[in-house]
């Protein structure tokens, strides 16, 4: 279990807590920031436009991030009172994943630029390629087709067959997959990693 990390590794291991918590925190945010511009005042009628971690992931996300290195957070919106529900919802849901692919190459530019390989805090490059990594990785795995993921609800406005499918059993069973398989988990954090070796000319990164 990813807990084992915290006596193996215990840089490592909070290094990962607090990006992961940095990273979604801001990626609920931006759903309730789009939602904002949308119309919907739900984010802050319910008090969720906030950098307060505990509101968007709650305890349970926090204390499962910390056991098992998997964690969720939430954003209410109210999609009825969008201007455009069709478009209201592709941009609402795009926003969390976009947040993520936007701070992923903050921190590919950081690592570029400003990191010092002397350090060992947060312009450290083991720090930055981390933050890059579990970004692009959030980005990836969130715009995957399958309830409850962002991506289902942005390929299903473009695609309408496939609302459906976010009241049936395949949301449920396609992600017990993807939690079973870890190759499929360790499969995108790849692909991510060659996107920052590519984007920083093949220079090495820390791993």
């Amino acid at each position: 279990m990813f807990i084992q990390t915290l006596i193996t590794e215990p840089i490592h291991f909070f290094r990962i807590v607090v990006i992961v918590i940095f990273s979604i925190t801001l990626h609920e945010l931006a759903h309730g920031w789009a939602a904002m511009s949308q119309g919907d005042n739900t984010p802050q009628k319910t008090g969720h436009l906030t950098l307060n971690p505990v509101v968007h992931m709650g305890k349970e996300s926090i204390i499962f991030l910390c056991l098992m290195g998997i964690a969720w957070g939430q954003m209410p919106v109210n999609p009825s009172k969008f201007r455009s529900p069709k478009l209201g919802n592709i941009l609402v849901s795009a926003a969390g994943p976009l947040s993520n692919l936007a701070l992923g190459i903050l921190f590919i530019l950081m690592l570029k630029f400003l990191s010092n390989p002397s350090l060992s805090g947060l312009l450290s490059g083991e720090f930055l390629y981390l933050a890059a990594r579990i970004n692009l990785t959030l980005f990836l795995f969130n715009l995957l087709p399958i309830p409850p993921l962002d991506g289902f609800h942005v390929f299903s406005e473009i695609f309408p067959q496939l609302k459906p499918l976010q009241y049936s059993q395949f949301g449920i069973f396609a992600m017990m997959l993807l939690f079973i398989i870890p190759e499929f988990g360790t499969g995108l954090s790849e692909i991510a990693h060659l996107v920052i070796q590519s984007a920083l000319g093949g220079e090495s990164a820390a791993s």
